[in-house]
């Protein structure tokens, strides 16, 4: 209510003034718990519907799941071990210089097919050569000696003969014997010394022989020179250090594969395991062979230990280089003609079916009647794509679900751990 005064007019006599109500509006009274009401009706309106979305949404999309599957089957389950590795010749003969001069000849190169005893190389002789004809006259001059000594044993037994046979009539006296005596004593002794001496003289003239036997580069076996590292008119340096001529492999035909296997695969390789391995140059063709040696001498590298394991190979065709990189696959185990199924098998879990979670046995989900249901199995040996199933309700031809695929996002679900 609003109180207005309303003056009189000039012409009028004044009037007493009176309030006059002006119209407003009315009071607003807040009905606070009526909206409460309101508020919360909505809230559970909403929720039942996100309720009800969510059901809509999961019972829709696993009505269009279809699940990928795989035939269980018998074969082969292979565990094998990788590595890398080098092709070398089983036996590599290393041939050097025992003395010291210029090469003077080579009869080798690469690729010469050598027998024991062949000449490969000459080293100037001539050196050696004067030495032994230095020790071989040294040898003569006391053999001739020799038989000049004898010679005066000869003359000196005479003379103590005489001697003797004069004493008893005192034709000559008792010094005069004596020094007959001494002078055959000295000629035998004399007879000794030149014979020990000519012994020296022939052990030294055996030793200047072989240097000068060695001045020739003689191959010791038989097989195929695959390097040389000398050339004609290069000086060989044999004083502390014997150097090498030439690399010869006994034979081409039987190779080795020196494969290095790292401290955690090493344990499960013993001899006679099988092995294949390809090479570069012939990328279509595996080579097999055997496991021959497991070297117990480590190998560290920046703190990575690995082991040499030896591989024999046939290499009859001569298809094998030595130097080649090889990369091998070992087979530590193996197991024929069992049952098995992928690996993605057994990591696999059905999203949103009851029963899905796993205890601590493993298990796989088998399609009977169009549902997957989950079987516990028992598993043996394993390799990158199968496991073996030991024991468990599968037989052949069973399928077994590796993933799941969305038909209306037409989209895989990728295989989940079961925890």
């Amino acid at each position: 209510m609003i109180n207005e005064r309303i003056s009189p007019n000039a012409n009028q006599p004044e009037a007493p003034s009176k309030l006059v109500p002006f119209p407003g509006t009315a009071p607003i009274k807040h009905k606070t718990g009526f909206a409460k009401y309101w508020l919360i009706a909505g809230l559970l309106a909403l929720l039942i519907a996100a309720i009800a979305a969510a059901t809509w949404w999961a019972f829709g999309e696993r009505s269009s799941v279809h699940y990928v599957t795989a035939s269980v089957a018998k074969g082969a389950v292979i565990r094998a071990v990788t590595a890398t590795g080098t092709v070398n010749p089983e036996l590599t003969i290393i041939v050097g210089a025992a003395v010291s001069g210029i090469i003077q000849d080579l009869y080798c190169d690469y690729n010469t097919q050598v027998k024991k005893g062949q000449v490969c190389a000459k080293i100037d002789p001539r050196p050696y050569q004067t030495v032994v004809d230095q020790n071989s006259a040294n040898l003569a001059v006391e053999k001739a000696q020799l038989q000049k000594d004898k010679a005066s044993l000869t003359y000196a037994k005479l003379a103590l003969d005489r001697a003797a046979n004069l004493l008893p009539s005192h034709a000559i006296s008792q010094d005069a014997y004596d020094n007959a005596k001494s002078a055959y004593d000295q000629a035998l002794a004399q007879i000794t010394f030149d014979e020990a001496t000519i012994q020296q003289r022939q052990a030294s003239l055996d030793a200047a022989q072989v240097n000068l036997d060695y001045a020739d580069i003689v191959s010791p076996v038989d097989g195929t020179v695959v390097s040389r590292n000398v050339t004609m008119g290069q000086t060989v340096a044999s004083s502390f250090q014997t150097p090498t001529l030439f690399l010869i492999a006994t034979d081409l035909a039987k190779m080795q594969v020196d494969a290095n296997v790292s401290e955690s695969d090493v344990g499960g390789i013993k001899p006679g395991n099988k092995a294949t391995f390809t090479v570069d140059a012939y990328p279509k063709r595996t080579f097999e062979g055997t496991v021959n040696q497991v070297r117990q001498s480590p190998q560290t590298v920046q703190n990575v230990v690995t082991y040499d394991i030896v591989i024999s190979v046939d290499n009859s065709d001569l298809m094998l280089m030595p130097g080649m990189t090889a990369a091998s696959r070992i087979v530590v185990d193996q197991r024929n003609d069992v049952i098995r199924v992928p690996n993605q098998a057994l990591r696999y879990v059905p999203k949103g079916l009851p029963g899905a979670a796993q205890s601590g046995q493993a298990q796989i989900w088998v399609l009977r009647d169009g549902k997957p249901a989950p079987i516990p199995v028992t598993t043996g040996l394993d390799d990158d794509n199968f496991t073996e199933i030991a024991s468990g309700d599968v037989k052949p031809g069973d399928l077994v679900v590796t993933a799941e695929q969305l038909a209306a996002a037409n989209k895989a679900v990728t295989p989940r751990l079961g925890l």
